[in-house]
C-alpha cells in the first residue's frame, strides 16, 4: 500500500445557518451522484493550499465569502485507489443568514433531521451521514 498523501485533492465543505439547525447542500448536475445531494466543494488546485482551496470553492459556489463565516479544517479521508484522492473537509456556521446562490449545482438548506445515510437521496455512500454525525459530537468545540 502506498503510504504517500495522493496529489489529487478535493473539499467538502459542510456550512450550517447561523441558528445551526440546517446545512448547505447542492444537487449534483453531473456525475458522479448525478441529482443526488451532496456538501458544496470541490478541486484542490495544484499548489494551492486546502484552506484557501475551500473558501476559494464555497465563494464560487455559494456567493459565501470569508466575511460571512470562518472555515475550520475538520478531517481528511485519502483514498489509496487507483485514482488516489485526499478529500478535505472543512465546517462553518454562517455569522448571518444570507441568499445563496448557485450556478453549478442548485443549493438548498436542508433540516438536520434528514437521513443524510439514504444513498438513494444523498452522495456518498453513506460518507454524509458519517461526516455530520462527526460534527454534532464535536458542535461544541467547532462553534463555542
Amino acid at each position: 500500500m502506498n503510504e504517500t498523501k495522493p496529489a489529487k485533492g478535493v473539499n467538502l465543505i459542510v456550512v450550517f445557518n447561523a441558528a445551526q439547525d440546517r446545512v448547505l447542500l447542492c444537487r449534483r448536475r453531473r456525475n458522479p451522484y448525478r441529482g443526488k445531494f451532496n456538501f458544496v466543494g470541490g478541486k484542490i488546485e495544484p499548489g494551492e493550499e486546502g484552506s484557501a482551496a475551500a473558501y476559494r470553492e464555497l465563494w464560487e459556489e455559494t456567493g459565501i465569502s470569508s466575511q460571512d463565516i470562518t472555515l475550520t479544517h475538520f478531517m481528511d479521508e485519502v483514498f489509496y485507489t487507483a485514482d488516489p484522492c485526499t478529500v478535505e473537509v472543512y465546517v462553518g456556521r454562517l455569522r448571518q443568514d444570507l441568499a445563496v446562490k448557485g450556478e453549478e449545482n442548485e443549493l438548498f438548506w436542508l433540516p438536520l433531521d434528514e437521513n443524510f445515510f439514504d444513498i438513494e437521496r444523498f452522495s456518498g455512500e453513506g460518507d454524509m451521514g458519517h461526516i455530520l454525525t462527526l460534527i454534532k459530537q464535536q458542535c461544541e468545540l467547532l462553534f463555542p
